[in-house]
């Protein structure tokens, strides 16, 4: 049995311990509102629309819930359908060294098997937290390489934690758990040539179906090679993987969800870190003279459009993003980036007062901003999306995310995640979204 195979089996069926892992508990219960936040609001989104019909069309038994459908559909194609429904608007966490989105990947697969075997809701998080950790580290292990040579890491390494979340709610022995994730390697897949198109949201819908499927199959009995990740054509040397053994090093003692990012602007990630430290900074629109954006180099071909022509574009553009920011405009709100935003004369003047220079010496999760005044005084900030929020801190935000993207609803919904997810009460709140 491969090393990965065996350690993420044992910590697949293992128990959350000590102070770490309550803390990570915490980070995933704002997950999971987040999640839900996000998954409803894109209900409406033309892939969750095609997803939900084509699910419908195919039938099947009443198991679990499916957000924006009144009726329950098999466990398979509820874990399908909200994945892809909770990635549509592509405004869900995040983690940068996993370099991929976690929890759309994993709590739809933990959701729709919880439902169906009716587990309690602490049962569920601990899935899904054990799910999403174990997508992280899988991500890492695949590294960079396997990043740019064209795998979605949100299809390929969040399938194995999909499978672990899947496993461990069908209490799956250690033996079935290595056996589930081996068949995972041959199941996992998703490819960065989507980007841009319905593709994208799907990788997330066929990671959890794949999870859900191979846990249950290996439930059953189904047995697979137990070295499909390592060994000699394994899902690494096959993909690209960089192998980092430290990837796997300190399951269930260090928790790498404790530095997951999440979504506070409804723009590009690579935009966020510019956004909040503008937010450290008291100043009017009509008194800034120039401002400065210093950023890491792989941003500028992602987010620098100059001048961008559409609600959309502007999403991708560091200066029309930072042009709203200042004039007071919401960036939390997914109605604040219109094709009229795009071409609102006060805010493209204000926007081409802002110069994006490249930085080697910045993080890829960091910005640095230097703000001149019409006076000549001059105002700097920075902010790195890596750095510790506090818990209070992160809950707010997100709580306010979550309100800009379903109004009323939000209360209703916040309260019925809480500290321990209410199931029934949250999946009654996503047929009815």
């Amino acid at each position: 049995m491969g090393v990965v195979i065996k350690e993420l089996s044992r910590f697949g069926i293992g128990p959350v311990r000590g102070d770490a892992g309550h803390a990570a508990r915490e980070m995933m219960a704002l997950s999971l509102m987040d999640w839900a936040s996000v998954t409803m609001a894109g209900t409406g989104e033309p892939v969750a629309r095609i997803m939900r019909d084509m699910a419908v069309d195919d039938g099947g038994g009443a198991q679990a819930s499916v957000a924006g459908l009144a009726r329950k559909l098999p466990v398979r194609a509820a874990a399908m359908v909200n994945g892809t429904t909770s990635h549509a608007l592509d405004y869900d966490d995040t983690h940068f060294a996993h370099i991929g989105h976690p929890s759309v990947a994993v709590v739809p697969a933990a959701l729709a098997i919880a439902e169906w075997i009716e587990a309690p809701g602490a049962d569920m998080l601990d899935a899904a937290l054990i799910g999403v950790e174990g997508s992280i580290r899988m991500g890492r292990w695949l590294g960079r390489s396997h990043y740019q040579t064209g795998f979605h890491q949100t299809a390929t390494a969040g399938a194995f934690g999909a499978t672990l979340a899947a496993g461990r709610l069908l209490a799956l022995s250690a033996d079935q758990m290595a056996h589930a994730l081996g068949l995972c390697a041959t199941r996992a897949a998703g490819l960065k040539s989507q980007f841009g198109t319905m593709g994208k949201p799907y990788h997330a819908g066929l990671a959890a179906q794949t999870g859900v499927e191979v846990a249950r199959a290996a439930k059953a009995g189904f047995v697979s090679t137990l070295d499909g990740i390592e060994g000699a054509q394994g899902f690494g040397p096959t993909h690209a993987a960089q192998g980092d053994a430290s990837a796997i090093e300190g399951l269930g003692r260090d928790w790498d969800i404790l530095t997951i990012s999440h979504k506070f602007h409804a723009c590009c990630h690579g935009t966020h870190a510019m956004l909040e430290a503008l937010a450290k900074i008291d100043i009017a629109a009509p008194d800034m003279a120039e401002m400065q954006l210093w950023t890491h180099p792989r941003w500028m071909s992602v987010c620098n459009i100059p001048h961008p022509r559409t609600g959309l574009e502007v999403k991708f553009s560091y200066a029309h993003c930072a042009a709203m920011a200042l004039s007071g405009l919401d960036t939390s709100a997914l109605d604040s980036f219109t094709d009229a935003i795009a071409r609102d004369s006060y805010l493209t003047a204000l926007a081409s007062r802002v110069h994006v220079v490249a930085d080697d010496n910045i993080a890829e999760t960091a910005a640095r901003i230097e703000v001149t005044m019409q006076s000549g005084a001059v105002h700097t900030s920075e902010h790195n999306l890596n750095r510790a929020m506090p818990t209070g801190s992160r809950r707010d935000k997100l709580e306010a995310k979550s309100r800009a993207l379903l109004g009323a609803k939000a209360a209703e919904l916040i309260d019925a995640v809480g500290a321990l997810p209410d199931l029934p009460t949250l999946c009654a709140l996503l047929r009815a979204a």
